[in-house]
């Protein structure tokens, strides 16, 4: 067997702060899928198929933001009211004739998530539109609906609106509490408005308030983390995710940084122990952990779409940039608002990238559902695939990345905190260690 540092880590007595180099993406998945090209006639046999789908998603584009964050590299197109408008026309014009075909009404939709951009800048009237549109959609009894956005600008009329459509969950891009760090990163509102704000929404009986914390930013020390964590725990909201800055290529901060500034902020090792306190903080608090990166105080937070987008299930999407996968093709709408609205004019399939199919899906699916929640149950693996990823596995444990519980595998706390990398590394095995297709 082959192995490198990328896939096993390294041995280190603080396995937590150095067992990899740094995080370098959100995701990881398998290589050797490719482009291929798709005509109308097959993209229209596609929607006349029925889907074999057991879990189901629907992701609809908002491509829309009044301002640039500092940490974004996928700013699409500035918020303009007209333009946004036309665009939810068209959004719904698209959805509605798809709720007609073969594809979309044979299986049900476990979860629905509105995202961006910035879906809250649509007004109180266009969240109702649309949310009505999705409604004719083939929904599960108790589907989970999410509307994402920033508090900034999210009025009691867009969240009564948004309500009386169905949707009864709102994921908030709130990143620091802290009102210098989030002038710096672009974001509106400082942290008495904010806490004010999410307070208000998390005491309605029934809908779902989460929201993301990023670590990692400019400016933002140790102690401003902590008190980030803490915050949002006193403000009543049902679900957290901690998330690690990455360095992504065409941020503001990248572009800063290659013209010679400086920032201040936490590296790999800091950011280690911001995610481990901040976890230890939520899990004192009483909030359980779903995911490696995700924690609710109240069972009514179920974390759907996430939980299910990582373990690679069918997700339709609909809108320009929108991602996601049909029959087990993956799938990305081109960016390109003008072109995208010229598709639906005429009636044709919007400009897209259309992926081969990925033939190991049903076990990279497994794999991605165990790391992400952070227990793998082995007996889940084939026999001889579960065989061959021994090595790889033993040589985790050593480097304190796992624990073996009878036929478990478990994330150590740094294990959880390198997760990605796990991932990645156990690709990176299987591709330089194949295993032959009819023994897996």
């Amino acid at each position: 067997m082959i192995f490198t540092p990328t896939m096993t880590g390294i041995y280190t007595p603080d396995p937590l702060k150095y067992a990899f180099t740094v995080k370098t993406s959100a995701h990881s998945g398998r290589s050797g899928c490719r482009p291929i090209s798709i005509d109308q006639n097959e993209w229209q046999q596609w929607f006349s198929i029925e889907s074999r789908a057991e879990k189901r998603a629907l992701y609809i584009h908002i491509p829309f933001c009044r301002k640039r964050c500092s940490f974004c590299n996928f700013f699409e197109n500035a918020t303009k009211p007209s333009r946004v408008t036309e665009y939810v026309n068209s959004l719904c014009q698209q959805l509605a004739g798809a709720t007609t075909t073969k594809f979309i009404k044979s299986e049900l939709f476990d979860t629905v998530y509105i995202g961006g951009g910035t879906p809250t800048d649509m007004q109180a009237n266009e969240i109702l539109q649309l949310a009505n549109v999705i409604q004719s959609f083939p929904l599960k009894p108790n589907a989970e609906i999410t509307l994402e956005g920033r508090i900034n600008g999210f009025t009691h009329d867009k969240f009564e609106a948004a309500l009386a459509g169905g949707i009864n969950r709102f994921s908030f891009g709130v990143q620091s509490v802290n009102t210098e760090v989030r002038q710096a990163a672009g974001r509106f509102d400082d942290e008495k408005t904010l806490m004010q704000r999410l307070s208000e929404l998390a005491k309605h009986p029934t809908a779902t308030i989460v929201a993301d914390l990023m670590f990692g930013l400019p400016g933002q020390t140790f102690d401003i983390w902590m008190h980030d964590v803490e915050a949002m725990i006193s403000t009543g909201i049902h679900g957290i995710d901690l998330y690690q800055l990455i360095n992504l290529p065409g941020s503001r901060i990248d572009s800063a940084e290659k013209k010679g500034t400086i920032y201040e902020r936490a590296d790999s090792q800091v950011r280690s122990s911001m995610y481990a306190q901040g976890s230890r903080l939520l899990e004192q608090n009483g909030w359980d952990r779903l995911s490696n990166c995700h924690w609710r105080s109240d069972k009514r937070e179920r974390s759907l779409y996430n939980s299910l987008a990582k373990q690679g299930v069918e997700i339709v999407p609909f809108g320009a940039g929108a991602g996601g996968s049909i029959h087990g093709h993956g799938l990305m709408n081109g960016r390109d608002l003008t072109a995208w609205h010229n598709a639906i004019k005429a009636g044709v399939k919007v400009p897209s990238m259309v992926m081969s199919i990925n033939e190991s899906s049903h076990i990279d699916t497994i794999i991605k559902k165990g790391l992400d929640k952070g227990t793998l149950t082995l007996n889940e693996l084939s026999l001889s695939l579960n065989t061959h990823l021994q090595p790889l596995f033993i040589k985790w444990q050593k480097n304190g990345l796992i624990e073996f519980d009878n036929n478990k595998l478990s994330l150590t706390l740094a294990g959880r905190f390198w997760n990605v990398n796990m991932l990645a590394g156990l690709f990176e095995y299987l591709a330089t260690n194949p295993l032959l297709a009819q023994t897996v």
